[in-house]
C-alpha cells in the first residue's frame, strides 16, 4: 500500500528547517550564540558581588568620609550607564530576535545575498535597542539624580511607583498597539514574506522596522528593571523568558492577557504585601 504523499504545506516547514540548519545557518546561529553569551558573561560579571563589597572594613572606614555620590550628567557615568543598557537589551532581546535573523539568513541565501545582508539586518535591529537604550540611560541619570531610584540598587525605592509602573506596563498589554506590535514579533516567516525587501538597503530597512515592532512591544517590559533592580541578574533573565515567551507562546495561550493579569496582581502585591 503506497503511502499518502507528504503534504505541500509540512514539506515547505520541512524544507525550510533544513535551511535554516544547513552550514551556513549553524554558522549564523553560532555568531548569535557568541554574542549573546558574551553579553550575559558581561552582566553576569557586573552583578556579581565582589569579596570586598560583600565583607566591608568597618574598622577602615572609621573616621573616614563616605564617598560623594556620583555626578550622574558627567559623561562618563551617562558613557557607562549606556553601555550596561545596551549590553542589557543584546543580552535580553538577542534570544528572542534569533529565530528571526536566522529565518532572515535563510531567505537572504535563497536569494543569493551573503551574509552581509543578514548582518545588516541584525545590526540595524540592535540599533534600534541602542537608542533605547540611550533613552534608558538618561531616564536612569534623571531618575537617580531627583532621588527616585536608588544609586546602588538601582530600583524604585518607593513601592507606590513601582506599583504605578507594574501597572502601566499591565494596561499596555491589553492595548492595540501591543497587540499590533506583538502580531509582526510573532510570526518570523509572516514578518519576512510581507516586507522582504532585497539587498543591503532591504535588510537595513527591515531591521530597522522589525526593531522598531520589538521595541513597541517590549519597552514597558524593560522599564521594569527598575522595579525590580537594573543589575539584578535573576530579574533580568526573568524579564527575557517573559519576552521569549509572549513572542512564541501558542497564541490559544493568550500569553499577552495573562501576562497582564500577573502584572495586575504583582502590583497589588507591591503595595498591599501578604
Amino acid at each position: 500500500m503506497a503511502l499518502p504523499d507528504t503534504p505541500p504545506a509540512l514539506a515547505q516547514t520541512r524544507s525550510l528547517a533544513a535551511q535554516v540548519l544547513s552550514r551556513q545557518g549553524l554558522i549564523a546561529l553560532g555568531c548569535l550564540v557568541v554574542l549573546c553569551g558574551l553579553a550575559w558573561w558581561w552582566l553576569w560579571r557586573m552583578g556579581m558581588p565582589s569579596p570586598a563589597k560583600a565583607m566591608p572594613d568597618m574598622d577602615g572606614m572609621a573616621g573616614m568620609d563616605m564617598p560623594a555620590a556620583p555626578n550622574v550628567w558627567s559623561s562618563t557615568y551617562l558613557g557607562a550607564t549606556f553601555i550596561m543598557w545596551a549590553i542589557m537589551m543584546v543580552a535580553m532581546m538577542l534570544p528572542s530576535a534569533a529565530p528571526m535573523i536566522l529565518l532572515h539568513d535563510t531567505f537572504s541565501r535563497r536569494n543569493r545575498l551573503g551574509p552581509a545582508a543578514t548582518m545588516a539586518f541584525g545590526l540595524s535591529y540592535l540599533a534600534l535597542w541602542a537608542l533605547f537604550a540611550a533613552v534608558a540611560a538618561l531616564a536612569q541619570a534623571a531618575l537617580v539624580s531627583a532621588g527616585v531610584v536608588d544609586d546602588a540598587a538601582l530600583a524604585f525605592g518607593n513601592r507606590w511607583i513601582a506599583a504605578a509602573l507594574l501597572t502601566v506596563a499591565a494596561l499596555y498589554q491589553l492595548s492595540p498597539l501591543k497587540r499590533l506590535c506583538l502580531s509582526h514579533c510573532q510570526s518570523p516567516v509572516g514578518f519576512l514574506t510581507r516586507h522582504w525587501q532585497p539587498g543591503i538597503d532591504g535588510a537595513l530597512a527591515m531591521g530597522l522596522r522589525h526593531g522598531a515592532y520589538c521595541v513597541g512591544c517590549c519597552w514597558p517590559l524593560m522599564l521594569l528593571l527598575f522595579v525590580g533592580g537594573v543589575m539584578n541578574l535573576a530579574w533580568i533573565a526573568l524579564l527575557a523568558a517573559v519576552v521569549l515567551a509572549e513572542k512564541y507562546a501558542p497564541p490559544a495561550w493568550r500569553a499577552d492577557r495573562l501576562l497582564a493579569a500577573i502584572l495586575a496582581i504583582a502590583a497589588v502585591m507591591v503595595v498591599v504585601p501578604l
